[in-house]
């Protein structure tokens, strides 16, 4: 409804009427079609495939809206120089920034909660919904801020020629043999149950987890063991390999009738944190000497997996995943929770086991930690048992900042 004269100042009243008259100027007289059929003349050609907002909103942010004009003021310069111009604007139907709105809006905080109390067809059916209002806002947005775009034909990602076209794109790219099957280790929201790209892990908590310090035993050495840190136990039945720099200098220390190792320059820090004073710093040698140690894990009889990670249990050298200024100097590594683990696995040729499932939980091939949900139940029993075992130096806790969904704010997985 236009506003009442004597809500707005003259200029800025005779404002609003020039916009309103000249917007009605270009649908009455279809001043888009003419330019295009004017424009297929034009010798030289220029085509603009839009980068799609989200239709997520009835009302598109002023970043939307600045992006818009910027492409607008393009295309108007190139349609005013002579150019055949192609336009076609779109929207973004997929992924998670719809769906969060949905589940909010029906009451539901999981992809079980969507099969067993809503049902898949009507959970589509709403987002669908939400989204054609969503495109009918933000199109109407756009024309009344003057952008010059074919808004009565863009593609529209729910719709299957773009879908089918996307398929048409994958199947060419295998024919031309540009396609390859690997593995890569992401971050994983247990809750949405989706991968992050790397852009979208933005955000960060402050989180409290557990500090622990944990002896791996070295075979052929009677009382001697490796001493790693971490601050997540759950990655430890997935355990691959230790890894140590060459650039350190390791220290064999004896603790009661036992000996660790760990770096020279944090065995103060250490023994300080576990309430130790009585310990002998035995030698110091290069990390170049621990290199092929071999050991075995703490846990290696609860945890399925450890039968195929076994003979990979030595210690790796890699001062790109090392530092001596936190930790114990040595890193318990699992490839299959750790983008750097991954990287230094490429050398060494373990495998890679990812003991999570999609929901956060524990797979059958954690053996008795089976079911348990990542960060609180399965950290605990594993410190329970490690503590049980003779295993676990020394326990407290860190807080520190940790990744977590941007969307529902869910610690991730790595």
């Amino acid at each position: 409804m236009a506003p009442v004269r004597g809500d707005l100042g003259r200029e800025k009243y005779d404002q609003f009427k020039l916009e309103e008259w000249v917007k009605g100027f270009w649908e009455e007289n279809d001043v888009y079609r003419l330019v295009k059929e004017k424009s297929e003349r034009m010798p030289k050609k220029f085509y603009f495939l839009d980068g799609p907002p989200y239709a997520s909103a009835t009302s598109i942010h002023v970043g939307t809206a600045w992006n818009k004009i910027i492409k607008d003021v393009v295309l108007r310069y190139h349609r005013m120089s002579g150019y055949r111009v192609w336009d076609k604007p779109g929207f973004d139907t997929h992924g998670l920034p719809i769906e969060v709105k949905i589940e909010k809006k029906l009451g539901v905080s999981s992809k079980k909660d969507i099969v067993e109390k809503i049902g898949v067809e009507r959970f589509i059916h709403e987002c669908r919904r939400f989204v054609d209002e969503s495109i009918e806002a933000m199109t109407r947005q756009f024309k009344e801020i003057g952008v010059f775009m074919d808004w009565s034909n863009p593609y529209i990602t729910y719709r299957d020629e773009y879908i089918e076209s996307g398929w048409w794109l994958i199947k060419k790219a295998w024919e031309k043999g540009l396609l390859y099957k690997g593995l890569q280790v992401h971050h994983w929201c247990p809750r949405c149950e989706t991968t992050l790209a790397d852009y979208e892990v933005s955000e960060y908590r402050v989180l409290e987890d557990p500090s622990i310090y944990v002896k791996f035993p070295l075979k052929g050495r009677e009382g001697e063991s490796l001493l790693i840190w971490t601050t997540t136990p759950w990655t430890l039945p997935a355990n691959a390999f230790v890894m140590a720099s060459p650039d350190i200098t390791y220290a064999r220390v004896r603790v009661g009738g036992e000996v660790l190792i760990m770096a020279s320059q944090r065995v103060e820090h250490v023994m300080k944190e576990a309430g130790v004073t009585d310990y002998e710093v035995l030698e110091e040698l290069p990390g170049t000497e621990l290199e092929g140690l071999e050991y075995r894990h703490p846990l290696e009889d609860l945890v399925d997996a450890q039968k195929v990670l076994a003979p990979y249990h030595r210690v790796v050298l890699a001062p790109e995943a090392v530092t001596a200024h936190e930790g114990t100097g040595l890193v318990h590594s699992a490839p299959g929770h750790g983008d750097i683990d991954f990287k230094v696995n490429e050398r060494v040729g373990a495998p890679i086991v990812s003991l999570v499932d999609d929901t956060g939980r524990m797979t059958r091939d954690a053996g008795k930690y089976h079911g348990l949900y990542f960060r609180t139940e399965a950290n605990k029993a594993i410190m329970e048992d490690l503590e049980r075992l003779g295993a676990l130096f020394h326990k407290s806790t860190v807080t520190h900042r940790y990744p977590v969904c941007w969307r529902c704010k869910t610690p991730l997985v790595l």
